[in-house]
């Protein structure tokens, strides 16, 4: 089984040149969002629609959007952000389950993720569902090598 290498990124505190600089530098070839909520004004040049087009016409890089795969539902990130730290542990535990429910990794190909980079908002991983999505998949998976994007 070929090793694969899966990035993490989050968007906030950082400028649009640094992102793209950062995405490009890494070698990733396909942004896989996986937030709830990607049309917030709040998101900036990170709204959905946007980061698409600048994706491909800056870095030619694919995007991918993976809501019903690897997006918290609304009750579990609701409670999380009313607790924020001290809700981290029942967060992490419900989230792993909802994406053991859904069998993510039965749904989704381990090559499509070659390469790719998990996207949220979030500026470091530590708490942050996209980091658990990708050891999630690195424990169902195995041969994967995870590198988040700082």
């Amino acid at each position: 089984m070929k090793k694969i290498k899966i990035f993490t990124i989050g968007f906030t505190k950082q400028s649009a040149e640094s992102f793209f600089g950062k995405l490009q530098s890494a070698g990733v070839k396909r942004v896989m969002d996986v937030r709830l909520n990607n049309i917030s004004q709040l998101a900036g040049f990170a709204k959905k629609d946007d980061l698409a087009y600048f994706l491909n016409s800056i870095c030619g890089i694919d995007y991918v959007y993976l809501l019903e795969e690897l997006a918290p539902t609304k009750e579990i990130l609701d409670e999380y952000r009313r607790r924020k730290k001290s809700g981290w542990p029942d967060y992490k535990r419900k989230y792993v389950e909802l994406i053991t429910y859904r069998r993510v990794e039965e749904k989704l190909s381990r090559e499509m993720f070659d390469r790719g980079c998990l996207l949220c908002s979030e500026d470091v991983p530590d708490y942050c569902h996209r980091r658990l999505a990708a050891e999630y998949l690195k424990r169902k998976w195995g041969g994967i090598e995870i590198e988040h994007i700082l």
